[in-house]
């Protein structure tokens, strides 16, 4: 692989130059081909531990294996000898920031930052997971399975902490009973037997735990729970145990048939389940007194709204029982869920609604066993499942979160008076906070200028001013360097997938260190996008945009109008990054070069625009991003010289959704369509995702009927083309085949479903993105050029 090292105002002097020159013709062979001709993006990027050495992976070409380079100075290959002493991007370091926690293929080590002496933890088949500095710093915790333990630099021994068990405690006192009590009554001898062997146990005990060289007991939690996450405070007191009740899911389990099989028969795979009022199971949070083994239920009584149903009249309508008790709550995972003080004293807690209407953090009083409500977001629609971020500052008392409740995701920070402060502000959204090692420096990501503009910024918890540190355009995420001096981002352009460079902590000029494009990609011509504003009718901001066009239109002609509509729902494609979509805008390319004008819109619910934007579709997902393409539309034919009577709409996943949703409830408007991967049912898709937005389909039918373009499939006047992955275990291919009969016993025309049989929902194989756009294409250039 050959990297070039050029100057960052020459990239952007020639991307200022490509903008104005004659675009490079494409074809479909080569838009649709292996993207190794590219040139393969920088994956996951890391700092080595003397803050000097940057290393990262990268696809090898013509392979699946990836690569580990450095990237100081020159670019070179780490050679397999040299694994075994690097550190990795999943770091943790101790207070004073003077060492650090590598955790690599699942075993751990510890970095002096001062000598760069590497020094191996744990070497197992299990892999280890949430490291952690105890509150003394000269030990690191860390679980394996379920099970705690502690490692000490002094003596350098491992330690278990806490051995959790889903079982009954095999010595705990059996339940009342009427018969046991009157056999030891009448015979002594039974008695007897009894008491010698309490007695042998309660010494066993004894001695075990006045033995410090010996494991500690097991923690039973009983034998109908499951153990979902858990976490051990750093000094080692206290650990918080997230439970759900053990088979209580009884949700069935998709099936999903593959027919092209190594084999040479057909076989099944077990997949997801649907969305259903049966799921996902509400949790328990358990707190755990680690010397005593005492296990104690925390409630929730104290959560604020935690016993007011927000959905009671659609359950009264839809004649279900009324909610009884505490609305059910999840705690998802460690990271997102639990976090400690420094010095283990204090912990908070998030907890999510599962009807997704509240989300709440709390700290605990471990004294006392009980939760203490800090803050409540709630919302009518549902609340956002990113920008949920939060954690302790070093004084061990401060807490700092990110909320969306002022319509956009900032930073705030809460004293131990309970008084909250805004860190950021605006109509713009922060994400991906990194604080410096003293708490005053927040560093994040922003998008201030534009939506689609992303830079790394930082804040001082001093005064809040917001300083911009990068100004590239197209930052997609960045790490602060182990001395706290330099970030390394990672960035891109629309034709330049990731790349890496370094910059000051302070802000500055960036030191590029990769381009890993080919030669014969970085020697194109291409069609750079327009991001453009397109006015909404429907009262909402403008809508963004990119447009695909020649550099000059032919007066008096008009053009056929494609419409592309990103995945994900929400996403966010209208930015300066490299899309996701970097196929489709090559072919976007090629359908300029054909005779076609395109659009790429960011319809209402796409990501980076703010809380009003991504819930505009509570319980009618597709009829605002409609309303926004049929805008664009005729934005395209107002100012672009667009054709009215020639528009084409695709998309996959989301994107196939919407496709359908303008084919029939826009039918006059969009002539042909490529429904890609598609949804086309809600109640076949999954809980998580689906009952934000729509509830569940046994407690709102209605959304459900309104969102569905199955239920509009009477309404197909036009020209369409269903293209869906067999073994796709996201979108299941059902979607489509079901679809497929109702146009059938519709008896409708001009429609065509092509089946991929090797092909999940991304799409991973050549020849099959070549078929698929191949249709495509041919669609619109036999329906869209009358």
């Amino acid at each position: 692989m050959r990297f070039v090292l050029p100057l960052l105002a020459t990239a952007i002097a020639a991307h200022v130059a490509a903008a104005h020159a004659a675009p490079t013709p494409i074809t479909l062979d080569q838009a649709m081909a292996n993207p190794d001709w590219i040139g393969n993006p920088v994956e996951a990027a890391w700092w080595g531990w003397d803050s000097r050495q940057v290393y990262f992976k990268q696809k090898r070409s013509g392979s699946a294996v990836r690569d580990t380079y450095q990237a100081t100075g020159a670019v070179k290959l780490v050679e397999e000898k040299q694994l075994a002493n690097l550190d990795s991007a999943d770091v943790v370091y101790n207070r004073e920031r003077t060492r650090t926690i590598v955790l690599r293929n699942g075993d751990l080590f510890e970095r002096d930052l001062k000598t760069g002496a590497l020094t191996q933890i744990v070497r197992g088949t299990t892999a280890a997971a949430d490291a952690q500095y105890a509150a003394d710093g000269n030990h690191v915790q860390f679980r394996v399975g379920s099970d705690w333990f502690s490692w000490s630099r002094a003596e350098r021994l491992v330690s278990p902490v806490a051995l959790l068990r889903t079982a009954k405690d095999p010595e705990a006192a059996p339940d009342a009973d009427l018969r046991r009590d009157m056999q030891l009554r009448l015979m002594s001898t039974l008695a007897r037997i009894k008491q010698e062997k309490d007695e042998t146990r309660d010494q066993r005990n004894a001695d075990r735990a006045a033995d410090a060289t010996r494991a500690p007991l097991p923690i039973y939690l009983g034998d109908k729970v499951t153990i979902e996450s858990s976490s051990l405070s750093p000094d080692g007191r206290y650990l918080l145990v997230v439970t759900a009740v053990k088979d209580g899911d009884k949700r069935r389990i998709g099936k999903m048939p593959r027919y092209v099989t190594e084999s040479g028969y057909e076989e099944t795979d077990d997949e997801r389940k649907r969305v259903s009022e049966a799921g996902p199971l509400q949790q328990q949070l358990k707190l755990v007194d680690v010397a005593t083994r005492k296990v104690t239920d925390l409630s929730l009584d104290d959560l604020p709204g935690i016993k007011t149903d927000p959905l009671a009249e659609m359950r009264a309508a839809q004649k279900l029982d009324a909610l009884k008790g505490n609305r059910g709550v999840r705690f998802e995972g460690r990271e997102e869920s639990i976090r400690w003080s420094p010095n283990g004293a204090r912990v908070a807690v998030m907890a999510q609604a599962i009807d997704n209407k509240d989300r709440w953090i709390a700290s605990v009083d471990l004294s006392a066993a009980k939760l203490k409500p800090l803050h409540r977001l709630s919302d009518s629609a549902w609340v956002n499942n990113r920008g949920n971020d939060f954690g302790w500052q070093p004084d061990n008392s401060t807490l700092w979160y990110e909320s969306e409740e002022s319509g956009y995701s900032h930073l705030y920070l809460q004293g131990a008076d309970g008084k909250a402060r805004a860190l950021t502000s605006g109509k713009w959204e922060e994400s991906n906070v990194t604080w410096s090692s003293d708490g005053q420096t927040a560093y994040f990501m922003c998008n201030p200028k534009l939506p689609g503009t992303y830079e790394v910024c930082s804040t001082s918890t001093k005064d809040g001013a917001l300083k911009e540190l990068t100004s590239l355009g197209g930052v997609e995420g960045y790490t602060l360097s182990p001395d706290g001096r330099k970030l390394l981002v990672r960035y891109s352009t629309a034709y330049m997938p990731t790349q890496i460079g370094t910059v000051a902590s302070t802000g500055g000029a960036i030191t590029q260190l990769t381009d890993t494009r080919s030669a014969d990609f970085k020697a194109r011509e291409w069609i750079q996008p327009e991001i453009v504003a397109v006015p909404s009718t429907h009262g909402a901001d403008p809508v963004w945009a990119k447009l695909y066009r020649p550099a000059t239109l032919e007066a008096g002609k008009k053009y056929p109008v494609v419409m592309f509509v990103h995945g994900a729902g929400y996403l966010q494609n209208v930015t300066k990054r490299y899309p996701v979509y970097f196929r489709e805008q090559m072919f976007h390319n090629l359908l300029v070069q054909k005779g076609y004008i395109v659009l790429d819109m960011d319809y209402r619910a796409s990501l980076g625009y703010g809380r009003n934007w991504r819930t505009a579709i509570y319980r009618q997902m597709g009829h605002p991003e409609l309303e926004d393409y049929v805008d664009g539309l005729n934005w395209m034919v107002a100012k672009q010289q667009g054709d009215a009577a020639n528009v084409g709409i695709y998309g996959g996943s989301y994107g196939g959704f919407m496709t359908f949703m303008a084919l029939l409830r826009a039918p006059d408007q969009f002539k042909s369509g490529a429904a890609l991967r598609p949804v086309t049912d809600w109640t076949t898709y999954n809980h998580e995702y689906t009952a934000n937005i729509l509830n569940s389909p046994e407690l709102d039918p209605q959304a459900y009927k309104v969102s569905s373009p199955i239920e509009y499939a009477d309404k197909l006047k036009g020209n369409l083309l269903i293209a869906h992955g067999m073994v796709d275990d996201n979108v299941f291919y059902q979607d489509s085949v079901r679809m497929a009969q109702r146009f059938i016993e519709l008896k409708k025309d001009n429609w065509e479903l092509a089946s991929y049989p090797l092909e999940r929902h991304g799409f991973v194989h050549p020849e099959a993105w070549h078929d698929e756009y191949r249709r495509i294409y041919q669609l619109f250039e036999r329906t869209l050029k009358q």
